[in-house]
């Protein structure tokens, strides 16, 4: 008897391979729909920390607004003060300066001193008619216009009263003062000139002020005069100083860690 060869109910393909392996049953899996050339590229996720980044801007931007609002509200309180209490600052003039003594001595080592003995006397204004000032004690420098220094002296602590004026007087004193050949040279000039010496008066102090219920804190204050001239005395009667071209300024000093403005 003959044997019979049947062929397969599935044809080969051109390459060899079965149709059933070129058509994969469905569902098909992802190695059977993709090939090892046309499989994805694995692209790794992102690490970066965009919800903190987010909270920080927003913390950022919240604190901006904070600030601003305290700004606008702390102007808006000073405006308020203002109109309500109409605050001016304090001023002070120089009423006389009395020269008693005002000369130069020289040592066996050729050292220059400088004696000094003076009368000053301030006058100080409160315009304010709600605001009282509160002094601490003043200290007092005389010097010459190009800063040599003079003598030195303070006023007391007090306390200024609205709408008042009050009287300062200091004595203005310097024994001894060694003084640099540059300063010496300088002070023997203006001692033997005919016009006079032209001085310069500082004063420093701290000060606190009070409007009804309200307490302004305590800050610096400078008083600047300008505009002195000094004859020195012949013999033992003083003399008194020219003022009619004085002119005295008052600045705050207000520091800042290791800045004063």
């Amino acid at each position: 008897m003959t044997d019979r060869i049947y062929p397969s109910s599935k044809p080969a393909g051109a390459n060899g391979t079965t149709a059933a392996a070129s058509n994969p049953t469905f569902p098909a899996t992802k190695s059977q729909i993709y090939g090892a050339n046309t499989r994805p590229l694995y692209r790794p996720q992102s690490t970066s920390p965009r919800p903190r980044r987010s909270r920080c801007c927003s913390f950022c931007l919240w604190l901006t607004l904070i600030i601003l609002l305290m700004l606008v509200l702390a102007a808006i309180a000073g405006a308020t003060l203002y109109v309500i209490y109409r605050p001016h600052r304090p001023s002070f003039s120089l009423s006389s300066l009395k020269i008693s003594t005002l000369n130069l001595t020289s040592t066996s080592t050729s050292i220059t001193k400088l004696n000094t003995n003076m009368n000053l006397d301030m006058t100080a204004k409160n315009p304010n008619k709600k605001l009282v000032y509160t002094y601490d004690p003043f200290s007092v420098t005389v010097t010459t216009a190009d800063d040599i220094d003079i003598g030195d002296g303070s006023f007391p602590s007090f306390v200024h009263p609205t709408k008042n004026t009050t009287l300062l007087k200091a004595a203005i004193t310097g024994t001894n003062q060694a003084l640099d050949d540059s300063s010496a040279s300088k002070l023997k000039t203006y001692l033997k000139s005919k016009n006079g010496i032209a001085l310069k008066i500082k004063l420093d102090t701290k000060v606190k002020g009070k409007m009804g219920g309200l307490k302004i804190p305590k800050v610096g204050v400078r008083v600047s005069c300008e505009g002195i001239t000094a004859t020195v005395p012949a013999g033992k009667t003083a003399t008194t100083a020219s003022i009619s071209n004085m002119k005295c300024e008052v600045d705050l000093r207000i520091k800042i860690w290791k800045w004063t403005f």
